[in-house]
């Protein structure tokens, strides 16, 4: 495909319009663009008029004045429809396009509502219900994605001989390891104290346990060999993302130290990519950052790129900052504990873009549209309606031709019999992700 050259006139250059012009014009359309102040330097490529200037034969959008500003202020925002799609700062004069499309998925891609104040949640999260997407009814809609296709042909009609990037779907299924083991991996005043608790309140289970232990049975949260095996049926590409922090209330993983867990993460890394799961308290403490990722370098004896945060606990852009300062380039927290669906209104991984810094970092982030948490313990969904969220979210990925990626945990998919109907979502969902 020949890449055209598309210039994007603009009274004022910013680094916000390059952000969000190399997203929409060259991730999204496969274009290439430049920014231009000069009208003299216009030539006879296409012209996307960014301005409230009149150039004749160009396509006009008329800007808000978002990607003029810096710091973060109080957005004004009042949704409207069009072409069945939810648009935002609309434009009545005489635009080639409805609405400003560069503001609207600047505010959506960077979070910027989630730089505002808000009430957060229990553990300190920006919950969907405070989110722009949620309060209009299209968070499950990758709508920079469909409004970068709505443009795409407008400018053709414009401009009949660019020629647009065919983006294809594709998949990818992430593995938070919470909780490896039930029994296994436990120090031995822990283990001791549980058997303790067991055979007071329950001695069939101190007897699992007591077998596990000695390994004459296999651990109940051990369902890697069935994980493993999906994976391969359906040929997906999975990544796994493993807890080292030290054992507190909300962090239930083995000592990073222990023999058992270090050989888990080992074979899984064998076999595939593998990433860090930083701690509850790491969103927000550079120094756990750190610490852990050098405890899951040492057991792997190799460099770790990738992160997701532990409870999903992600503070904008504090979070961000702190993994690019640890030399993480990918992170895959970029989704809601409550609610699935597109948190950043689009469904393909993109550069993270610092607003209190004014900065785009070297810090990719890869959206998640479901988790099993999300359907299971917040929806409360029975696992019929759970396959048809799921399916609902793949068809609309893929009429985007973006990425869908999902999170499951091991413990959502043990042997017992309360968790098989979870296993039949999880292999529906796997048959599905082509």
């Amino acid at each position: 495909m020949v890449k055209h050259l598309v210039k994007i006139f603009t009274k004022y250059n910013s680094s916000r319009l390059n952000y969000i012009a190399g997203i929409l014009i060259g991730d999204i359309l496969g274009l290439s663009w430049e920014i231009v102040t000069d009208r003299r330097k216009l030539g006879k490529h296409p012209v996307i008029n960014y301005s409230s200037e009149k150039i004749t034969g160009s396509f006009r959008v008329d800007p808000v004045h978002l990607l003029f500003e810096t710091g973060i202020n109080r957005v004004e925002i009042t949704v409207g429809t069009w072409k069945n799609l939810p648009v935002f700062f609309q434009d009545s004069t005489e635009s080639d396009f409805p609405f400003d499309i560069f503001a609207a998925s600047f505010f959506l891609l960077t979070r910027y509502e989630e730089y505002l104040d808000f009430q957060p949640d229990e553990h300190g999260r920006f919950q969907a219900s405070s989110s722009l997407g949620y309060t209009h009814g299209f968070l499950d809609k990758p709508v920079i994605d469909l409004w970068a296709k709505e443009l795409a042909k407008s400018l053709i009609k414009k401009f009949p001989s660019l020629a647009f990037k065919r983006n294809e779907f594709r998949a990818l299924l992430t593995i938070d390891v919470d909780e490896p083991f039930a029994y296994l991996g436990q120090n031995v005043l822990r283990s001791f104290g549980g058997l303790i608790r067991d055979f007071t309140s329950s001695p069939s289970q101190a007897g699992n346990r007591y077998k596990v232990v000695k390994h004459e049975k296999k651990d109940p949260y051990q369902v890697f060999d069935y994980i493993r095996e999906n994976i391969r049926m359906n040929n997906i590409e999975a990544r796994f993302f493993f807890p080292v922090g030290d054992h507190s209330r909300h962090d239930r993983n083995p000592s990073w130290k222990n023999e058992e867990y270090r050989e888990l993460i080992t074979s899984i890394a064998s076999e595939y990519s593998v990433g860090l799961h930083p701690s509850y308290r790491a969103g927000a403490e550079y120094s756990l950052v750190e610490t852990e990722l050098q405890r899951l370098k040492t057991i792997l004896s190799k460099e770790i790129y990738s992160s997701r945060f532990h409870f999903l606990r992600l503070s904008m852009p504090l979070s961000y900052s702190n993994l690019s300062r640890a030399s993480i380039t990918e992170d895959y927290s970029m989704g809601y504990a409550d609610e699935p669906g597109f948190r950043a209104g689009i469904a393909r991984p993109y550069m993270f873009y610092n607003i209190r810094e004014e900065s785009r970092s070297d810090l990719k982030i890869v959206p998640f549209q479901v988790m099993d948490v999300t359907i299971i313990n917040y929806k409360k969904h029975d696992p019929s309606k759970s396959i048809e969220v799921i399916l609902k979210l793949i068809a609309e990925t893929k009429a985007a031709g973006g990425l869908f990626t999902s999170i499951w945990h091991n413990t959502s998919l043990l042997e017992s019999s309360e968790w098989q109907e979870w296993r039949m979502v999880f292999e529906t969902m796997l048959k599905n992700m082509h």
